[in-house]
């Protein structure tokens, strides 16, 4: 059984993936500001506290309980996120640093804490969007979200690149359009053909062997527009 850090648990994909995950016997620590979803779950393989992954406190309790808990990480699924849904002219210099301090700055701090404690056949999966695929369609508004989500398409590749002898191995995700809450803050009214459990359950199995076949690649997990 593995050891699994999930980012953004509070509901949508992240919420399914720590039910799966813990479900399925594998240790989970799941981290979101909003973590009573989770405590309300009452499973004792899941293991959580309140976590802003701006704060860099925040990342220190991550560090003093893998210290205290865990003598490795074995997969981490930096699945976080924060939308900004607004035209480009109305878009501060705020809102872009509010978008990338999680989206970017976030995804890279927690990284870095985690991945001197796994293993080479370790995985760390980034869940990027369409919306940062270079050639892919485009949605007015999303200036913010997606260059941010195209960033860490880039980071994924780099972070390959640096530990490609030493592990573990690090990939992305490009995901369509799924049913969740940030869905339906970014295109109101839009119903998607897949479900948060759908995306979970395949992100959980890919998390766990996607390892073997992949590393350092952007894999787009889509069937729809957007």
């Amino acid at each position: 059984m593995a050891n699994i850090i999930i980012t953004g648990t509070s509901r949508g994909i992240g919420y399914e993936l720590v039910k799966l995950f813990a479900d399925s016997g594998h240790k989970v620590l799941a981290l979101s500001r909003n973590n009573y979803p989770i405590v309300s779950l009452n499973n004792s393989n899941v293991f959580s506290f309140s976590f802003d992954i701006t704060k860099e406190e925040d990342l220190k309790k991550v560090k003093d309980f893998i210290d205290a808990n865990w003598q490795q990480v074995d997969v981490l699924i930096n699945n976080a996120g924060r939308l900004a849904n607004k035209p480009f002219l109305e878009t501060t210099t705020l809102d872009f640093e509010e978008v990338y301090k999680v989206n970017v700055f976030g995804v890279a701090a927690i990284t870095k804490l985690v991945v001197p404690i796994m293993p080479k056949n370790g995985h760390v999966v980034t869940i990027s969007s369409m919306g940062g695929v270079q050639g892919s369609i485009k949605f007015a508004g999303l200036s913010a979200y997606s260059s941010s989500k195209g960033a860490v398409i880039t980071l994924t590749e780099l972070w390959a690149e640096e530990f490609k002898e030493t592990g573990p191995s690090f990939n992305v995700l490009a995901l369509g359009a799924v049913q969740t809450e940030m869905l339906e803050e970014a295109f109101p009214g839009y119903e998607a053909p897949t479900t948060a459990f759908e995306m979970a359950t395949y992100i959980k199995n890919f998390a766990l062997t996607g390892h073997k076949m992949y590393n350092g690649k952007l894999l787009q997990v889509s069937n729809s527009t957007p």
